[in-house]
């Protein structure tokens, strides 16, 4: 005996409740709330950038097309910044040297933080001792780095000229020599960029599989062979970043030449920043200094470029 199916029969909606929402619709409100709560939990950032950066630069960018010295009103004069820029042999004396200090302090001080991080990621006694040391620099006044190092250069009572004299090598005049002012700057620009980058570094060796050293000795590798086959690779991501800020930190820098050469001897260590800053603060030009701006950030953009090209814009 073959039963008999009871057709389906429609369920009756009680005419008190509302009618039921689609999947679709329900999905499509809860995205507009989502995205809703979060404008509204970026927009003090949104609103802090909008107004300590995005409209400061468009200001510094039409600022740069006028003659404007703070007591009269800016004077539309078109390219004649740019132009006197390109011809005056101070600034590009200034970006010269601000690419040679960029050259040498930031490969140094990358491949020294990167050994140092090496050292200091093994169990090592006092190796917390070690960190704070290496790193302290970093989170000091580089006006207070930089009063230590005046001493260190002292011709006279220095205490490098001190240890080459022992080892009978003349002392130089540092600071005060064309030919040696832009090292000695370049040495404590290097010198001083290690404890961020070390930091980084050894941040980013907790996420090495240890797996991966073993391995490596399994098949006979050294020590050195382990750095290049393993650890030089695994840290591509964190050297692409260290080297972004260190470009952009280089071409910033400013205190440490204010303080040990004020720009001097010659120009030798005028940097574009140091330009930038005798432009509007000592000659009130701040049409000028608002187009050597611009062509600071383009080359700092150009630079950044070249960096994410140098590591293959590999970032994880």
């Amino acid at each position: 005996m073959t039963a008999t199916r009871t057709p389906d029969v429609p369920r009756t909606l009680d005419p008190r409740q509302p009618p039921p929402i689609p999947r679709r619709a329900a999905s499509r409100r809860a995205a507009r709330k989502s995205g809703l709560f979060g404008w509204l939990m970026v927009a003090p950032a949104v609103f802090h950038i909008g107004l300590w950066t995005a409209i400061p630069v468009l200001a510094t960018i039409a600022l740069s097309f006028t003659d404007y010295d703070i007591f009269d009103a800016p004077a539309w004069i078109g390219f004649d910044n740019y132009v006197e820029i390109f011809q005056d042999p101070v600034f590009g004396q200034a970006t010269w040297n601000t690419i040679v200090y960029t050259f040498w302090t930031v490969p140094a001080s990358m491949a020294i933080a990167m050994v140092i991080a090496v050292a200091l990621n093994q169990n090592l006694r006092l190796r917390t001792w070690f960190r704070t040391a290496f790193f302290l620099p970093q989170v000091t006044a580089t006006v207070a780095i930089a009063m230590v190092w005046l001493w260190i250069f002292n011709p006279q009572q220095g205490l490098l000229n001190g240890i080459l004299s022992v080892v009978g090598i003349p002392g130089q005049a540092w600071l005060a020599d064309p030919e040696w002012a832009l090292p000695s700057v370049i040495l404590v620009g290097a010198w001083q960029g290690i404890g961020i980058k070390m930091l980084i570094y050894i941040a980013a060796l907790q996420n090495v599989d240890p797996s991966l050293y073993e391995a490596a000795a399994v098949d006979g590798a050294g020590p050195i062979r382990k750095f290049f086959a393993i650890t030089v690779p695994m840290l591509k991501p964190a050297t692409f970043f260290v080297l972004i800020i260190s470009i952009i930190g280089a071409f910033q820098v400013f205190d440490q030449i204010y303080v040990l050469t004020d720009g001097g001897p010659a120009n030798s260590t005028t940097m574009m920043t140091y330009e930038v800053y005798r432009s509007a603060f000592q000659n009130f030009e701040m049409g000028m200094a608002s187009a050597q701006s611009v062509l600071l950030f383009l080359m700092l953009l150009v630079m950044t470029v070249i960096g994410r090209r140098a590591t293959k814009g590999d970032e994880g």
